[in-house]
């Protein structure tokens, strides 16, 4: 295959994507890398020594890109790099799409087969590929390098002629892979540790590392963990005492390293301004969760601030602060993925029935795989059948209904009684003459 690493463009990203150690072994299997001149610069890397292991040196982005088959990056590429990649070519990077999706349809429209380390599976046979490990693992060293630096006073315990130094108070939330880090160099250092977690598994690998596992830890607490090893959703009740035990835990420590993260979300709140005022002047917080708006209500991303006179640092990109190791170390995590993405004649053609190939991928075939970023259509709303107009019909004539006559009422006239004639007195007849007297 041929692959291309350009220079990082985002700001403050001081890392590559591929060291001198990884590119000699890709050419050793027969893969042709080219790399923008000036790309390991920030890693410490001259393009003497990139050509030396194998890579060739472009003097510009698009002369890198041309013919690639897969572009090897830390972080998201701009996408006016897209335009300069050829059709169904790969991109792999920490691509964060979370943070902008519209990326994602840009791959797809240009027919970019895009695949997101952050992607890869947690599982076994991908641990060798795990780029969000191996990166945080050196952040959370970093963290507490960063805290010693800004917190301006010694962490181990010190006795001297003049007197004792009393040890720095650790605090870190979260047992991950950063917290366990942050725990393990901060203990190295001579401070006193404590940390807390929502998976009571956590318990023991703090314990291992000699901290001090502080949590409420209730019934309800000991079955907060799933079969897969997830944490459950508590309870408010339970939520509540466990604010107020961090809260009055925080109020005593120095110093207080967050690693809350959850990707494509925002950072969860643990740190509240009134558990800021309560802690000592000087005191210090790494707030490892900025770039996602921070796990303190007062991280201000980016920056380092003092607010209530604690100093609270809220870098974006540790990794980048080791970017010789974290480059050596990502690189290795592509190295590992590379051939998942190769035929059986050595050019570029992913596996798609490969689990870990299924679980990076973003986009194929000019195509959103990834259910988290395809388009919903709205739903077609079907149109109302159109009434045809109904034939007039001759107008049926009605038959003329008879009102029936008014009723006539009678009037009753005033009876009169009516004078009756005056009888004439009878008048005799006289006798008849009888014939023959």
């Amino acid at each position: 295959m041929k692959l291309a690493v350009l220079k990082e463009k985002t700001l403050g990203e001081a890392r590559i994507a591929l060291t001198p150690q990884t590119i000699q072994k890709l050419v050793a299997a027969g893969h042709e890398i080219t790399i923008e001149t000036g790309a390991g610069k920030g890693a410490s890397l001259a393009d003497a020594a990139l050509k030396a292991a194998g890579a060739k040196i472009a003097k510009t982005a698009k002369a890198c890109l041309s013919g690639a088959d897969v572009l090897l990056a830390v972080r998201r590429p701009a996408k006016t790099v897209l335009n300069d990649m050829k059709k169904g070519a790969g991109l792999i990077a920490l691509l964060d799409p979370f943070d902008d999706p519209a990326f994602v349809q840009a791959c797809a429209a240009k027919g970019v087969d895009a695949f997101a380390m952050e992607f890869v599976p947690r599982i076994t046979r991908a641990q060798s590929m795990d780029a969000l490990s191996s990166q945080s693992n050196l952040a959370g060293y970093r963290a507490v390098i960063e805290a010693a630096e800004l917190y301006g006073k010694a962490l181990p315990m010190m006795m001297t002629a003049a007197g004792t130094v009393a040890a720095a108070k650790t605090f870190v939330m979260g047992a991950g892979v950063a917290g366990l880090q942050a725990i393990a160099t901060a203990r190295r250092l001579g401070a006193i540790v404590s940390a807390t977690d929502v998976r009571p598994a956590a318990k023991e690998q703090v314990a291992s590392l000699g901290a001090k596992f502080v949590a409420v830890e209730d019934d309800e607490f000991k079955q907060a963990e799933t079969a897969g090893g997830y944490a459950k959703q508590m309870s408010a009740e339970y939520q509540k005492k466990q604010a107020e035990l961090v809260a009055a835990h925080i109020a005593k420590q120095d110093i207080v390293i967050t690693t809350a993260l959850i990707p494509g979300r925002d950072a969860p709140k643990l740190i509240s301004e009134a558990m800021v005022k309560s802690m000592a002047d000087g005191s210090v917080i790494i707030d490892m969760a900025a770039e996602r708006g921070g796990n303190c209500a007062l991280t201000s991303p980016g920056k380092v601030v003092v607010r209530h006179g604690v100093t609270i640092a809220g870098y974006t990109n540790l990794p980048s602060r080791l970017a010789a190791d974290t480059s050596a170390l990502y690189g290795r995590n592509l190295a590992a993925l590379l051939p998942l993405l190769t035929n059986e004649k050595g050019g570029y053609g992913p596996n798609w029935q490969d689990e870990i190939v299924i679980g990076a991928n973003l986009t194929k075939a000019g195509k959103v795989t990834n259910e988290n970023f395809v388009k919903k259509k709205a739903p077609v709303k079907k149109k109302a059948p159109v009434k045809k107009p109904a034939a007039k019909k001759a107008p049926v004539k009605k038959a003329a209904v008879k009102k029936p006559a008014p009723k006539k009422v009678a009037v009753k006239k005033p009876t009169t009684k009516k004078k009756l004639p005056a009888k004439k007195p009878a008048t005799k007849r006289p006798a008849s003459k009888k014939k023959g007297t």
